[in-house]
């Protein structure tokens, strides 16, 4: 079971089966997705061997909605 994540993604939106980055086991999914301003994070953890790890999607300048600065 893993961690609620801040962001509210739908299912299809969750990378899955990522390999660990010390062993490469498959990861069924992140504990944990932290959004950010043009990127989204992910928190890791293989069971195989314990290792814990972030990967870091970062989306291209265009594809990232900016709020307006005033109203």
């Amino acid at each position: 079971m893993t961690k609620a994540s801040l962001v509210s993604a739908h299912t299809g939106d969750i990378p899955r089966h990522n390999p660990c980055a010390q062993c490469g086991t498959p990861i069924a999914q992140p504990d944990w997705i932290e959004p950010g301003e043009g990127r989204v994070s992910y928190l890791w953890t293989c069971r195989a061997c314990n290792y814990r790890f972030e990967a870091v999607a970062i989306f291209p300048h265009e594809a990232v909605e900016h709020p307006p600065l005033a109203a």
